[in-house]
């Protein structure tokens, strides 16, 4: 998929507040803010661009408040940067086709992968299967 690239005010046009928060500003929804995702097979996609980043098969209760996966829909669907803000030292997880902030991962997640994906909530839409 080509990069989406936007500007500022576009984004803006585009998301709610807190999404534009959020995958445009690198913030965080607060924890279990954000659970309305259906419990059905399907896929999760980018709030920006719509691009295809997790399959609900990964989805997991991670305890957390944020909506965890153990991996992303392939390869490609995620980039992974150094996050080194707020005094702590993390990788974030951005959509590889717009540059979104999804949220972070960590090396604490479940078999088969042992990572984390948390994600926001409000940097995703879910299509279910039909």
């Amino acid at each position: 998929m080509a990069k989406v690239v936007k500007t500022d005010a576009e984004w803006r046009a585009q998301l709610s507040d807190l999404a534009y928060k959020v995958a445009r500003k690198h913030g965080t929804e607060r924890a279990h803010s954000h659970d309305n995702f259906p419990k059905a097979p399907g896929r999760f996609h980018c709030v920006c661009c719509g691009a295809g980043l997790f399959d609900a098969e990964t989805k997991f209760e991670s305890g957390t408040g944020w909506p965890s996966f153990y991996a992303p829909l392939d390869g490609d669907a995620v980039t992974e940067k150094d996050d080194r803000s707020f005094f702590m030292r993390r990788t974030e997880v951005l959509c590889s086709t717009c540059d979104a902030h999804l949220g972070h991962v960590f090396p604490d997640g479940p078999a088969p992968t042992g990572l984390r994906y948390c994600m926001n909530g409000v940097a995703m839409t879910f299509e279910e299967e039909s």
